[in-house]
Order: structure tokens, then C-alpha cells, then sequence
């Protein structure tokens, strides 16, 4: 009976998220490496002291301590181990840093399998290049310019397309349920923050600008819900919607994927109403005579009044360029590069008037508190009793989620899975 080959070299991940575990020791058992993980950098020196690891890979942020005095140390306890610098926080002077303090490479999360394989054969291949002409760590005195500055280039579009399938997806599926829920009731909260913010700046600014200008405006301030989302780190229902890709590529299960989209969704839904009775138990909606609360409710009235086919194609239309604006920000590898990413994408679905689930989660409760609660007056010629709500969940909410599913899982997600990574038949076939 044939035996499993033994692997020849030794490799340790020290990186305190699951999925980056999971994925390296995956794809570098497949390249012979035995591979010993730890989420712990405490246990990652330790057994870097009492074993012999041919490349260790360490994240830059850790609870415990700062990946860059890791690296430093792992470079003193095991000098002829070659060290990757990963980082979900890229930028040249850390990258240079890390060099400095005895890391080889330096690779910027979310990574492809083959952008960390050629990644550390790269550092592996330096390091030996190293040793033959130093015979040590002459390496340190030549200073940061004897290394080449690390590749933080934008991701392409193909390279995208399989981080969102490979990793986003499977991510979002192996994290604890807690988790999930916590950062979806944060995302809730960011947009909710953002909607607030658009409100408070844009009430009364049609009377003198125009209304043109204004719902430039109000997209502009608005895009601050996704760049918190993005950049701060959250879980929004309709960025979700992505999941759909690793699903086409037989990642996850469709199952599974509809749970984390219920989970989320509730979550969202949570953190949209702690930020419209944070406003409403403020007293903000005061603001210019109570001019405010008064445009809070007339929006939430217009919201409602829409047909069901409108609210639903309004709804494609926003996830559409929601999602893009996530595909986007995962293409930059620096935060600025994600900001301007996010920015154009929504503040052209808010300028447009196209409809958001987890926006109206807070802008039409908010609406019914201060009606209910604050007993803000209906605008002029609005129905009795048409914001209650039954007409928020059956005449907004429903049909604007199934239009956000279309436009973010159909036109985005299984648009560029058939246009990348779609299966191609063998030829003759």
C-alpha cells in the first residue's frame, strides 16, 4: 500500500483570524509543508523557540503584541527561519519596517492562494541569497534600500473575483455566529449613522441650492455609512449579497449561505433602530424649528407610497452599485484607495434615488417613532395611517430586499463568476 509523502519543510502561521489559518495550512499543505498554526502570538514564540520552522508567517495586528516586535524577536530566537510579514493595514513605511526588523516579504490581506505561494517563495529564495553572500545578517547594516518595496499595487479584476469566492464567502461562513451578529448590528448602526448624517445636512438645503445639487449632497455625506462599514469592518446584509460567488464555485453551501444572509439581515436590522432612538431620544429632529423631524417624516411618507415594482427595481438598481463599491474596495490595497472606492458608487445610488433595505431600516422607524412618539405632524396630504408598520415592511422593505438580492447576487456576483471563473469545458468535449 502506497504511504503519504512526508512533508519536507516546516512552516508556522501566527494570525489571529480563523479563515487566514484554515486557508494557509490548506494551501501550503499542498505545496509539503507541515504546517503548525496559532492564533496566539504568545504560543507563536514559544514554539518558534522550541522548534525548527523553515518559514514562519506573522500577522501584523495582534490583541497580545505588535506583529512588527514579533517578527523582530522571531528574528533573534530563529535567525534561520524566513519571516512573512502579513497586513490587513498595508502601506510603504510598514512594509519597510518589517524588512528592517527581519522579515523577508510583506504580503497585504485578503491574498490569493497564489499570491502567498509566490510570496514566500520569493522571501525563501531571498533569505538563501542572503545567507550565501552575508553569512548572516549583514542584511540589517545595508539598511531598507537593499530590498525591493513590496507589491501594493491595486488587485485586478479577475484577482478580485477570486478573493470573493475563495475567501470573503468561506470567511463570512467559518466565523463564530456571535461575531457575525455583533458586526452586523454594527453595520446597522454605520448606515444608520450615514443616513442621520444626510438628513442633518440636507433638510432644508433644496429651498436655496436646488434639488439637483442637494441629492448630491445627500449621497456624498451618505457614502459615510459603507466607508465605517468597509474600513472600520462590519457585516452588511447587502454587501452579503457577494456570497453568492462562493457558492457558484462550490465553496459553501446555498443553505449556509442563506443562514449568514438571516443572520446578518436581523442584525442590520438591530443596529438600524438603537441609531433612529438614539436620534428620535436626543431631540435632534428639533434642529430649525423642528424643520428636520418634519423632512424625516416626509421622506419616510414618500418611501411608502412607492408602487411595489418601483420599490423593487429601485432596490437592484442600489445593491448593484453598493456591490461594486464593495468589489471595489477590496481591489485597494490602502485605505484611501478604499474611501474613493466606496464614495463614487454611493453617492450615485443616493443621488439617483434608488432604495436601500438597511437605509430604510432606519429611516422609516425613525419616521414612525417621531410620528408616534414625538407626535411630529404627517406632511401635508399624506393619508391617515399610511406610515405604520405593515406599510414599512409590505410596501418598502420586502420588495426594496428582493431588488438589493438581484442587483447584488445576480449583477454582480454571478455576472463576474461567469465572466472569471466560470468552469470552461474541455476542449473536444
Amino acid at each position: 500500500m502506497a504511504t503519504e509523502a512526508k512533508a519536507e519543510r516546516r512552516m508556522l502561521v501566527i494570525d489571529d483570524e480563523h479563515v487566514v489559518l484554515e486557508s494557509c495550512k490548506r494551501v501550503f499543505s499542498d505545496e509539503n509543508y507541515e504546517v503548525v498554526t496559532t492564533d496566539s502570538a504568545r504560543a507563536g514564540l514559544e514554539l518558534a523557540s522550541q522548534n525548527k520552522f523553515d518559514v514562519i508567517l506573522c500577522d501584523w495586528k495582534m490583541p497580545e503584541f505588535n506583529g512588527m516586535d514579533v517578527v523582530e524577536e522571531l528574528d533573534n530566537l530563529t535567525p534561520e527561519s524566513t519571516v512573512v510579514m502579513i497586513s490587513g493595514f498595508p502601506s510603504i513605511g510598514r512594509a519597510t519596517e518589517a524588512m528592517e526588523r527581519g522579515a523577508m516579504e510583506y504580503i497585504a490581506k485578503p491574498f490569493t492562494p497564489e499570491e502567498i505561494v509566490n510570496t514566500v517563495n520569493r522571501a525563501v529564495k531571498r533569505k538563501l541569497e542572503a545567507e550565501q553572500k552575508t553569512l548572516g545578517k549583514v542584511k540589517r547594516l545595508l539598511g531598507s534600500w537593499s530590498f525591493p518595496v513590496p507589491n501594493i499595487e491595486d488587485k485586478s479584476p479577475r484577482t478580485i473575483a477570486e478573493t470573493v469566492a475563495q475567501e470573503v464567502g468561506v470567511g463570512k461562513i467559518t466565523s463564530p455566529w456571535l461575531s457575525v451578529f455583533v458586526l452586523g448590528i454594527l453595520a446597522g448602526a454605520y448606515i444608520g449613522f450615514g443616513g442621520l448624517l444626510a438628513g442633518s445636512v440636507t433638510f432644508d438645503m433644496a429651498a436655496n441650492l436646488g434639488i439637483g445639487f442637494t441629492r448630491f449632497m445627500n449621497g456624498a455625506v451618505f457614502s459615510l455609512g459603507l466607508m465605517l462599514v468597509i474600513i472600520a469592518g462590519a457585516e452588511l446584509f447587502t454587501g452579503s449579497n457577494l456570497m453568492i460567488s462562493s457558492v457558484m464555485a462550490r465553496e459553501i453551501s446555498f443553505s449556509k449561505m442563506l443562514g449568514r444572509w438571516g443572520l446578518v439581515y436581523a442584525a442590520n436590522f438591530i443596529g438600524s433602530l438603537i441609531i433612529a432612538l438614539l436620534f428620535v431620544g436626543s431631540g435632534l429632529w428639533k434642529t430649525g424649528g423642528g424643520a428636520l423631524g418634519n423632512a424625516a417624516l416626509k421622506l419616510a411618507y414618500a418611501k411608502v407610497s412607492l408602487s411595489f415594482q418601483e420599490a423593487m427595481i429601485r432596490g437592484i438598481g442600489c445593491n448593484w452599485l453598493v456591490c461594486l463599491a464593495v468589489w471595489m474596495a477590496l481591489s485597494a490595497r490602502q485605505t484611501i484607495g478604499k474611501i474613493f472606492a466606496v464614495f463614487f458608487p454611493i453617492m450615485g445610488f443616493v443621488a439617483i434615488g434608488f432604495e436601500h433595505c438597511v437605509a430604510n431600516m432606519y429611516f422609516i422607524p425613525t419616521a414612525i417613532f417621531l410620528e408616534s412618539w414625538a407626535g411630529v405632524a404627517a406632511p401635508e396630504g399624506a393619508g391617515m395611517g399610511a406610515l405604520n408598520w405593515g406599510s414599512f415592511f409590505t410596501a418598502n422593505l420586502i420588495p426594496v430586499t428582493i431588488g438589493n438580492i438581484i442587483g447584488g447576487a445576480v449583477f454582480v456576483g454571478m455576472s463576474y463568476w461567469g465572466a472569471y471563473l466560470r468552469p470552461t469545458p474541455a476542449k473536444g468535449k
